[in-house]
């Protein structure tokens, strides 16, 4: 079933939940302050400073926790823009005719990997372009080694690969990310 929709029934019943709680409690109070008068009150200013600690150092935990995911979420888009930007650019290591074909994957490789992450509330969807992503990764490769191979330079082989091989490791470690992200417990 759709998660959106068990998330919103799941925050009205906690929400009622709250309310209904909250009014047993005023009315227990208020029944407690008239048979027992002030002295009923007596002490609970030191409980309720302690639950508003408490209250305020775990709303500091969860932002601090959400503040160090983002960070990190935001390193890795750019370091994948970083690495896919220098592979594209040692494509002119290559021969001149695999050069285009080679751009014209990179181009479309590009194409899936941000509608990868467009997608993304759909999961099916993004797994789905994200396949695509690969399929094109490994067209990628295939083209640059059979290229390097025929190079008259030695350097589009030692240069170029090392930096494919990054533009493919990090897309890995961004869907991993994305999928620890996911299964984490708490938000």
């Amino acid at each position: 079933m759709n998660p959106v929709f068990f998330g919103a029934i799941f925050a009205l019943l906690l929400a009622t939940g709250i309310i209904v709680l909250l009014e047993v409690g005023r009315r227990i109070g208020a029944r407690r302050l008239a048979e027992e008068g002030e002295t009923a009150a007596k002490g609970f200013g030191a409980i309720e400073s302690a639950v508003f600690a408490l209250l305020g150092l775990i709303l500091a935990f969860s932002f601090s926790g959400a503040l160090a995911r983002f960070d990190a979420r935001r390193h890795l888009v750019v370091a994948e823009a970083n690495d896919i930007g220098t592979a594209f650019l040692r494509i002119d290591l290559l021969p001149t005719d695999a050069q285009a074909p080679m751009r014209d994957l990179f181009r479309r490789y590009l194409d899936s990997r941000i509608e990868t992450y467009r997608k993304l509330p759909d999961m099916e969807a993004a797994q789905a372009e994200l396949a695509r992503s690969l399929k094109l990764q490994s067209e990628i490769w295939s083209l640059a080694v059979s290229s390097s191979q025929k190079s008259a330079t030695p350097q589009a082989m030692m240069v170029l690969l090392p930096a494919l091989n990054a533009m493919i490791d990090i897309t890995t470690t961004r869907t991993e990310a994305a999928i620890l992200i996911r299964r984490r417990p708490s938000g």
